[in-house]
Parts: structure tokens; C-alpha cells; sequence
């Protein structure tokens, strides 16, 4: 009965923790939100569930994306308690580097006072497209014999290492080259016109390619001035490979008759399987029973109903004859 009560309690306590992750992993908020709405051009990689964040702070999440009218309509919900001003503005950003999005809310201009729950933002900026920045060079890559570029680069090669070849050669093979790109101007008229949107978008957000930069800056001057802290934890974590390394070597013979011994014991588990879920059913009663006995305060009560006592003599003539 103790394995059965001990079984249940982990089972109850690993339960917790469980629930306790998935519901961290899945951000879930429990503090009471306010819902708007957001009006983007492109929401592309903005999915349900991605962070709503105000100066990088997480305050609430996305809800829905959906196509209303030819545009994005994203669907977010923000805490209660940060209100968010009437000239608000929302912009997609990058959250890393494998395309995942934030929706990240700004004080833009407009009048005082906040924004009502279940309004609608306008005005709103997209993520920048970087498959839009590399398809623009797709004219110009297209409009280059590959052959006429691994001639050039062999003739490079050549001339550098002495077999062969003359400068004059290497000069011709450029000159060639260069004709060829010049009687592409159109297509590269057409690069630089597919690169003018990606430019716009760039300088549109000088302040922020500012504060990257400035954020960097700090973040490598910390690094340098932390360099031997950073040399000697290296050390160290050598050290401790080297330590870890020895000490599973020494536990792998213990490791693997804990392995066998735990087998052993799970099939046990397994064969009890029946007894098991009994007493798991059982679980709910004997709460209830335990939460009854407590119900008047932090003590247990215990009542008499009934006492019975019983003595049994054995032998007992044996022992008064023999006097």
C-alpha cells in the first residue's frame, strides 16, 4: 500500500510539473487582456501565439492573422494594466534568426489619452522582406555565362601561380567580361530597381539600424573588456569536460545495472498495471475524505464509535496442572 501511495504521489507531482511547463512553452496568460486589431500590408511568418511586446518587453500575444479586404488583419491581446496611447503604432520585427516574428507596439504621434479595447491600429509597418533583397539581384546573375566567369577565374588562378598565361591574356578575358555586363545595362537598371523598395525599407528605419549597431557596439566592447574572465571560464570548462568525462567513465558499469534493475522494476509496474489504475481511481475518494477530516481547521478528528476487546489463552490447563 505505501509503493501504491508513494506511485501516486509522483505520478500527481510529476503531473504538476508537466502541466506547469506546457503551459510556460505555450504562453498562455492568466492576467486579464485587451484586444485590438492590426492593419498590415504583408504579415508574412506572424503566426497565432507570437509575442506582442512594448521596448522588448512581453506583454500579451497574437491571437489570429486573417485576410480582410486585401490586407493582414492581425488579432492581439495586450495585459490589462499597460494601456496603450491613442497614436500607437505596431511594426512586425524579426525575433531571430530562423524567421520567426514579433509584434512589437510603439508610441507614435497622436493626441493624449489611451486606445480603446477592440480598436484598430493603422498605422502599422511590415517585416522587412529579405527574399525580396536577394531576388533582386536575380537579373544580374541570370544575364553572366557561368562559363565565361570559370574562364576568368582559371585564368586568375593561372597567372598567379606562373603556368601559363599572360597578364595581357588576364587583361582580355576582363575586358570581355566587363563588354559583356556593359550590354546589360538594362538588366541592371532593373537590379537597382528591384533593390530601391529594400533601400526605401532601410532607410525608412535608420533609427533602429542605429540602435542595432549602437547595441552591438556595447555588446563587443563588454566582450573585450571581459576577455580574460571569457579566457579563464574557458579554462575552466576544459577542466570540468575533463572531470565529467572521468566520472561517467567510472559510473557506467553502476549506470548500467541501475538501467537493468530499473527494467525490472518498470515491468513489475507493467504487470500490475490493473492494481495500479484501482488505486489511482481510488485517489479522488480518499481526497475528499481527507479534505472532509481537515474541513474545521489544520487537526484531524477522530471519533469513537465503537471498541471491542478480545484475549485468547492457549494451553492454559497444562500450565495450572503442572502447579
Amino acid at each position: 500500500m505505501k509503493t501504491l501511495v508513494k506511485l501516486a504521489l509522483f505520478m500527481l507531482l510529476t503531473g504538476s510539473c508537466v502541466a506547469v511547463l506546457a503551459i510556460t512553452i505555450s504562453g498562455v496568460q492568466f492576467a486579464e487582456t485587451s484586444d485590438y486589431r492590426a492593419l498590415f500590408t504583408d504579415a508574412s511568418s506572424l503566426r497565432e501565439g507570437d509575442d506582442v511586446r512594448i521596448a522588448g518587453v512581453r506583454v500579451g500575444r497574437v491571437e489570429s492573422v486573417a485576410l480582410v479586404a486585401g490586407r493582414a488583419e492581425v488579432r492581439f491581446s495586450v495585459q490589462r494594466r499597460h494601456s496603450l496611447p491613442r497614436g500607437v503604432t505596431a511594426a512586425i520585427r524579426w525575433r531571430n534568426l530562423i524567421g520567426e516574428r514579433y509584434l512589437a507596439l510603439a508610441t507614435g504621434k497622436g493626441g493624449p489619452g489611451t486606445l480603446a479595447a477592440g480598436a484598430t491600429i493603422h498605422d502599422t509597418r511590415p517585416a522587412l522582406d529579405a527574399t525580396e533583397l536577394f531576388n533582386g539581384f536575380r537579373p544580374l546573375l541570370e544575364a553572366v555565362d557561368p562559363a565565361q566567369v570559370n574562364r576568368l577565374s582559371l585564368q586568375i588562378v593561372q597567372v598567379l601561380q606562373g603556368e601559363g598565361g599572360t597578364v595581357e591574356s588576364l587583361l582580355g578575358h576582363i575586358a570581355s567580361l566587363t563588354t559583356t555586363l556593359a550590354d546589360r545595362d538594362a538588366v541592371i537598371g532593373r537590379v537597382i530597381g528591384n533593390l530601391n523598395t529594400v533601400l526605401g525599407g532601410v532607410a525608412a528605419r535608420d533609427e533602429e539600424y542605429a540602435r542595432l549597431i549602437d547595441d552591438l557596439h556595447a555588446l563587443v566592447k563588454g566582450l573585450a573588456g571581459d576577455r580574460r574572465a571569457i579566457g579563464e571560464s574557458l579554462v575552466t570548462l576544459d577542466r570540468l569536460t575533463g572531470v565529467t568525462a572521468g566520472f561517467l567513465t567510472r559510473a557506467r558499469p553502476d549506470l548500467k545495472a541501475d538501467l537493468a534493475h530499473a527494467e525490472s522494476f518498470l515491468a513489475g509496474l507493467n504487470a500490475d498495471g490493473e492494481r495500479i489504475d484501482a488505486a489511482l481511481d481510488a485517489v479522488p475518494l480518499r481526497l475528499n475524505q481527507l479534505t472532509r477530516a481537515v474541513s474545521y481547521g489544520s487537526w484531524f478528528n477522530f471519533y469513537l464509535c465503537s471498541l471491542r476487546v478480545g484475549a485468547k489463552i492457549e494451553n492454559a490447563g497444562a500450565r495450572c496442572s503442572g502447579g
